[in-house]
């Protein structure tokens, strides 16, 4: 159970629409604080600052070309340049030279299983099961390696596990009154009460499909698959954010469900911000629509493409896309 003194410890993204909130499987429930971060808790055992000093050059960031992102008018928010991490704890190599950009709209990931997807989303958000041992990355020109996932969350990065663990004790509206009440007091504007906030996230529950009565019910505690992936795009929708990485939301859903979700996420998705899917299907894509598409392989990014290199994998499979 999450006790006053870790929920007090929530702190949520402050860019003008930033906030996310990241979560951690029961197991890691040993570490010290969470972090909003798009619609979990990120617990963290030690802090998860890299003790090198990782100063990002913008002259040697790949260059729009040479990731296959044109980005030309847009502006860039995430700036990967040969990204390479292991397991914290077996030293397992997992990410390989990671290159990626990531300008506002929507990107998308795709790659079998074991390609090193989820573990780049996870060394994105500062999860301390992982350990950078190269590269460099800027989040809106910061270093965002030398941030703890405190920091990283308030400045506007938001992540959505793919699978959300149960928080007994603790119901919806009082963890996202308590989370969006961290990100205003960051903000230095006055925290809203229990009447206010209600009236605040009372129209983003239509945005989701949700009844007002998930907000009492704890936090994913009974909830069905599609239950909690809509409760975590209401957290997105509650806190924002400038990047939000949705890891697999599609894993689970009906289609119904999976129509709702999608709904909610393009309902939330700006001209200003950007939105990073990892998936494995092609189906999510055809109602959240990409501008880009990266293919992983390895643990980097092989392939840059538009969504009809989707289409070629759920056809052809990733044999296709290693022939090309």
């Amino acid at each position: 159970m999450v006790s006053a003194l870790e929920m007090a410890q929530f702190c949520c993204a402050c860019s003008s629409q930033s906030s996310p909130l990241t979560f951690i499987p029961k197991s890691s429930f040993n570490f010290r604080s969470f972090t909003c971060s798009t619609t979990r808790f990120l617990s963290i055992g030690t802090s998860s600052r890299r003790p090198l000093s990782l100063t990002a050059n913008l002259a040697s960031v790949h260059s729009a070309e040479a990731s296959g992102v044109d980005s030309r008018g847009k502006k860039l928010l995430l700036e990967v340049k040969d990204l390479t991490a292991v397991i914290s704890e077996s030293k397992q190599q997992i990410l390989n030279g990671v290159n990626l950009l990531v300008c506002e709209g929507v990107h998308a990931v795709m790659g079998k299983n074991g390609s090193g997807k989820s573990t780049f989303s996870k060394v994105l958000v500062g999860h301390p099961d992982y350990e950078v041992t190269g590269g460099t990355v800027e989040f809106k020109g910061e270093n965002l390696l030398e941030m703890d996932p405190e920091e990283r969350s308030l400045a506007g990065l938001f992540m959505s596990f793919q699978s959300p663990i149960e928080i007994p004790g603790v119901s919806n509206i009082d963890f996202l009154n308590m989370a969006y009440n961290a990100r205003r007091r960051k903000l230095g504007l006055p925290e809203l009460g229990p009447i206010e906030f209600y009236g605040y996230i009372s129209p983003k529950l239509d945005i989701v499909n949700m009844k007002t009565s998930f907000l009492n019910r704890n936090v994913n505690e009974g909830f069905s698959g599609g239950e909690r992936k809509r409760n975590e795009i209401l957290q997105l929708a509650v806190l924002g954010a400038d990047l939000a990485i949705l890891d697999e939301i599609d894993s689970g859903l009906d289609v119904d469900a999976l129509k709702d979700v999608a709904k909610a996420v393009n309902g939330l998705f700006t001209p200003t911000n950007s939105v990073l899917i990892i998936t494995h299907y092609l189906r999510l894509l055809e109602y959240i629509k990409p501008t880009y598409i990266h293919i992983m392989e390895g643990g980097k990014i092989v392939k840059t493409g538009d969504i009809s290199m989707a289409k070629v994998l759920e056809q052809e499979g990733y044999k296709a896309i290693s022939k090309a």
